[in-house]
C-alpha cells in the first residue's frame, strides 16, 4: 500500500504518476495525516473495473441457478449453437 500526502500531489504530480504507473497500485492521499483521497493509474483503474464487471456477471448467473432458472452444460450451448445456425442456413 502507498500513501502519500497530498502535498506531493500537489508538488510532484509526475513522481506520484509514475509511481502509479509502474506499481499498478492505488495511492492513497492523506490531508494533515488524515485519509482524503485516491490516485490510481488510467490502466488499474480500468483493469479494476473489469474485474468488477466480470465479479458481476458470476454472481447474477450464480443467482440465476439458485433461482431454478435453467443451466446448460458447455456442450448443450454448443448444440443448441448448431441448431440454431442450421436453422438459419439458405
Amino acid at each position: 500500500m502507498k500513501i502519500r500526502p497530498s502535498s506531493a500531489l500537489r508538488n510532484d504530480y509526475t513522481a506520484i504518476s509514475e509511481l502509479a504507473k509502474v506499481s499498478g497500485e492505488p495511492i492513497f492521499i492523506t490531508n494533515k495525516g488524515e485519509d482524503d483521497g485516491v490516485f490510481m493509474s488510467m490502466a488499474a483503474f480500468e483493469e479494476r473495473e473489469k474485474m468488477y464487471r466480470h465479479r458481476d456477471k458470476i454472481y447474477e448467473a450464480e443467482m440465476s441457478r439458485l433461482r431454478g432458472e435453467p443451466v446448460y452444460t458447455p456442450e448443450e450451448m454448443d448444440a443448441e449453437m448448431e441448431e440454431l445456425f442450421h436453422a438459419y442456413e439458405v
